[in-house]
């Protein structure tokens, strides 16, 4: 994406130095440079983009990644299994239950148990990553309705969030970096009186979402910013690897939780929402936000399926353990594996290499969808004006935690 990363002294100290693509002496009389972020609200974290612009016309534009580099591969590699899931959190921490959900399925799948996981404890899964999912959508939506200029959602939605964070919170004692999900089960049972506290807020949210509807993706405002505007074709999509809510407004019903069917969502109805171009052309920033908002309600529909298998068919019992199946040294077999699962985001995949001889992976690589999905904006940009490149930014919903690793 940039160049190479250049190191220089200056005032005698070493410093990190990102040439721009763009030099001066070779730009046109009528081109300019301008450098949106690091720090800029719009960029949704610490995100610098060299726009190469002709007056108000986007001729290419250029993401500098790397200020917020985790090193989260590095440090799986030299951490037990067991011990990698706070790392795993970090990454996109607006979805850390669906992360750490994915990351305990790899692990389980390279011991052999993941057939061996008590049907409780994976529609508490399936639970907590629903409800992370409608909160990571929540951001997305807010912030987004923010980046066009209108406060209201943003508080709308960071007061239905809050709900969610505290479930969680009493859940898992965080609220955002749960280390909940463990390999083999769970750090700990629902709490007595969750699944009704769940049922309470899910009966509260349902007119809510259809207020969120009119405030937000039917206001006139909004249409006129976001239709049509950075559109991405299914094919151009599938070249890029694009994932989630992305290429499905893109008109390509793909979800995971369908195509792989992993932990307990074959047993559960629910649809997968596409763009359609209701408002202007199919994969445009509208149908982005769109496909997200129903997104949320397909999750409420997951939410009440397994509230009730949770209170009928695998109640809670004073026996039951929730870390019964959690192994005491995890050392799988030597092998490559790869695992991925359906995040808020797009399609999170962990890549493990084992030795067989230690607790320790040789190998971790995290699959990061906010990174692929951020590399297509420089096709989405081109033509536009610079007013959309705030609104096209915006609609890729990334986590710079998870871009940067």
């Amino acid at each position: 994406m940039a160049n190479d990363i250049q190191y220089v002294y200056k005032e005698d100290n070493l410093v990190r130095s990102e040439p721009n693509k763009y030099r001066e002496n070779e730009l046109r009389s009528t081109e300019v440079v301008i450098n949106l972020g690091p720090q800029h609200p719009s960029t949704h974290g610490v995100l610098r983009l060299e726009v190469l612009t002709e007056g108000e016309l986007i001729k290419d534009v250029v993401p500098h990644l790397g200020y917020l580099h985790r090193c989260f591969e590095k440090h799986a590699e030299s951490l037990p299994y067991n011990q990698i899931i706070p790392y795993v959190d970090r990454m996109d921490y607006l979805a850390a239950m669906n992360s750490e959900h994915a990351y305990a399925m790899g692990v389980e799948k390279m011991l052999g148990i993941d057939d061996k996981i008590p049907k409780r404890v994976e529609f508490i899964r399936v639970l907590v990553a629903e409800l992370n999912r409608m909160a990571s959508h929540f951001v997305a939506i807010g912030t987004y309705a923010m980046d066009i200029g209108a406060f209201t959602p943003f508080f709308w939605m960071m007061r239905d969030r809050e709900h969610i964070q505290r479930l969680l919170e009493w859940l898992s004692g965080a609220r955002m970096l749960y280390n909940y999900i463990w390999v083999g089960g769970l750090y700990y049972d629902l709490p007595v009186g969750f699944e009704e506290r769940c049922g309470e807020f899910i009966r509260y949210l349902k007119p809510k979402l259809i207020e969120l509807e009119d405030l937000v993706v039917n206001n006139k405002i909004f249409v006129k910013r976001t239709a049509d505007v950075g559109v991405l074709s299914r094919d151009m999509a599938i070249n890029y690897g694009v994932t989630g809510p992305m290429l499905r407004a893109s008109g390509l019903r793909l979800d995971l939780r369908k195509v792989d069917g992993y932990s307990v969502y074959p047993e559960l109805e629910f649809n997968i929402p596409i763009g359609e171009g209701k408002m202007g052309t199919v994969g445009d920033c509208w149908d982005r936000t769109w496909v997200r908002v129903r997104e949320v309600h397909e999750s409420v529909r997951i939410i009440e399926q397994c509230l009730q298998r949770l209170t009928t068919d695998h109640r809670r019992t004073r026996d039951f353990d929730p870390q019964e199946v959690v192994p005491k040294k995890i050392r799988p077999k030597a092998g490559d594996l790869y695992v991925r699962a359906e995040n808020p985001k797009g399609e999170l995949g962990f890549f493990f290499r084992a030795d067989g001889k230690s607790d320790i992976p040789y190998r971790c690589k995290a699959r990061a969808c906010s990174f692929v999905n951020l590399s297509v904006i420089s096709e989405l940009s081109r033509g536009s004006l610079i007013a959309d490149l705030i609104a096209i930014l915006g609609s890729i919903d990334i986590v710079l935690g998870e871009v940067d690793r």
